[in-house]
C-alpha cells in the first residue's frame, strides 16, 4: 500500500496520552492523522506538543492536524475513539452522522473510579457492544488497544504487547490489525464484538498487576509466531 492510498485516521478525544501515543505512531508510519477534541483549542495544543516532542526525538515531517471531534470524524476514513467511558455515548451521539459506512475503533474501557482495578463491566455487556448498538449496522465497530499502556505508545519504539481485535466484520478487523502493526505491535482476530468484554475486563487486571509490580504490563499471545 502506497502512502497516497493510506486511509486518513481521526482520533476522537485524542488529546490524552493514549490518543497522542496512537497519533504519533500512525503519523510516523505515514498516515494522515487528525487529533480531535471537544474544543479546537485543546486539539491545537495537543498537536503542537506532539510536533515538539517528535522534533526533539528526530522524527521527520509528519501529517498531523487538529479539529473538533465532528469535523475530524467527517474528514477521516477510519475513526478511533479514546475518550473516558463516561464520555463515550455523548461523543458517539455527536459524531454518529459522520460515521456511517466507516470503521470505528473503540478503545474505550468501562472503568468505574475509584476502584479501577476491579472488573465492572457495564449493563450493555461491554463498551464495544454499547458502541455497536448505539451506531447501528452501518458502522463497523472494532474494539482494540484496551490492553496497551499509553506509556509504551508514547515511547515511539516497538511495544512488547499484543492487541486483541474484536468486531463483527472480519474485513474491518483485518484493517484494524494493519493499524496495530503500523503502531509496532501484533494484532489478533479475537472474534465478534461480544468478545470485547474479555479485553476490556483484562484492563482492570493489568492495572492491578501494574500497581503491584510497578510496571506497565501488557498481554502476549503464545504459540502463534509468526502471525499469518
Amino acid at each position: 500500500m502506497t502512502i497516497e492510498s493510506l486511509p486518513t485516521l481521526a482520533i476522537l478525544g485524542g488529546t490524552g496520552d493514549l490518543g497522542t501515543g496512537l497519533a504519533r505512531r500512525w503519523a510516523q508510519a505515514g498516515y494522515q492523522v487528525i487529533v480531535g477534541s471537544r474544543t479546537l483549542e485543546k486539539a491545537d495544543a495537543a498537536v503542537a506538543d506532539l510536533r515538539e516532542i517528535m522534533a526533539e526525538r528526530g522524527v521527520g515531517e509528519v501529517s498531523v492536524q487538529a479539529m473538533e471531534n465532528l469535523a475530524a470524524a467527517e474528514a477521516a476514513d477510519i475513526v478511533a475513539l479514546t475518550v473516558p467511558f463516561s464520555h463515550q455515548a455523548s461523543t458517539l451521539e455527536q459524531v454518529k452522522p459522520a460515521l456511517a459506512g466507516k470503521i470505528l475503533i473503540d478503545v474505550t474501557v468501562p472503568l468505574v473510579p475509584p476502584k479501577v482495578g476491579r472488573v465492572q463491566l457495564p449493563q450493555g455487556g461491554s463498551a464495544g457492544q454499547i458502541a455497536q448498538n448505539l451506531l447501528g449496522e452501518s458502522v463497523a465497530v472494532v474494539s482494540a488497544f484496551q490492553n496497551v499502556a499509553a506509556h509504551h505508545l508514547q515511547e515511539g519504539a516497538g511495544v512488547d504487547c499484543d492487541v486483541l481485535v474484536c468486531g463483527n466484520d472480519k474485513e474491518a478487523r483485518a484493517q484494524v490489525i494493519t493499524l496495530v502493526e503500523a503502531a509496532g505491535m501484533r494484532g489478533f482476530h479475537a472474534g465478534p464484538i461480544d468478545n470485547a468484554a474479555a479485553a476490556e475486563a483484562l484492563t482492570s487486571v493489568l492495572i492491578t498487576i501494574n500497581r503491584q509490580y510497578k510496571c506497565h504490563a501488557g498481554i502476549r499471545i503464545s504459540g502463534l509466531d509468526p502471525v499469518e
